[in-house]
């Protein structure tokens, strides 16, 4: 959904070989966003955080199924589930919406089709919103990892109790757990690797009040390729090929 609503916009600015605030509808000033660039903000850092948020919710629904199943059992249904996602998805919305009230500067990034909260400042004005944004998704990244790591603990257990030769039969959820594993485990480095430097950019815009454009479209494009790389890395190993290849390796370690 994030690449559907945003790839349009970008597209439209190199079409029409103007920038976003260029391209908005309304009058502004020279020094104020357009209506365009701000909801591309607003976008920006809602599919940024709005992710983590569902994959903190699969993160615990995850752990607790393989180490609390009871409770897992009678208290997580399908009717919770359902109302995790709009729940999560109106309160990030909420929270990424504070920009667009004063608290918080959407500002346009080089060469013109970019636009996100400046990550640097002087102001309390601009430098709270991204310190709390910063602040929250560093907290949702350890919650994401702690809750994987948890769960890799887990499996690797189970893996462990299972037979590791005999019958196909027998073998095959000792090798299941490996595969959820693996992939736990790259999703994991992935997710950590993509948003360290979103997190560090805005500590270091708040303490420094270092604001290096090039330095912060480098996170901001590193956020972004979280959400390509996860369904990537889940399709891929979920083919035959690339799990057994990983269970042959397995099996020599």
């Amino acid at each position: 959904l994030g690449k559907c609503l945003l790839s349009p916009i970008v597209l439209a600015a190199y079409a029409y070989n103007r920038s976003l605030n260029d391209l908005g509808f309304g009058e502004r000033s020279e020094n104020e966003p357009g209506v365009l660039c701000q909801l591309f903000s607003f976008l920006m850092a809602f599919f940024g955080l709005a992710p983590n948020l569902l994959l903190l919710a699969m993160a615990l629904e995850c752990w607790l199924s393989l180490g609390h199943p009871y409770f897992y059992r009678r208290h997580l249904t399908w009717r919770l589930g359902a109302t995790l996602g709009p729940v999560a998805a109106g309160l990030c919305a909420l929270f990424c919406a504070l920009p667009l009230l004063g608290f918080g500067v959407p500002v346009q990034y080089c060469p013109g089709t970019w636009c996100f909260i400046r990550m640097a400042g002087d102001k309390p004005r601009e430098l709270g919103f991204p310190v709390l944004y910063a602040s929250l998704m560093g907290l949702l990244v350890l919650a994401i990892v702690a809750c994987n790591v948890s769960s890799m603990r887990h499996l690797y257990g189970m893996a462990r109790r299972q037979p590791r030769c005999g019958p196909p039969a027998a073998a095959a959820p000792r090798m299941e757990a490996l595969d959820h594993l693996v992939l736990l485990g790259l999703m994991t480095v992935f997710l950590i690797i993509c948003s360290l430097p979103l997190i560090i950019r805005a500590y270091m815009g708040a303490i420094a009040a270092d604001f290096d454009e090039n330095a912060d479209l480098t996170a901001l494009r590193l956020l972004s390729m979280n959400s390509i790389i996860d369904p990537w890395v889940f399709i891929i190993f979920r083919t035959s090929i690339f799990r057994m290849f990983v269970r042959r390796v397995c099996r020599r370690l």
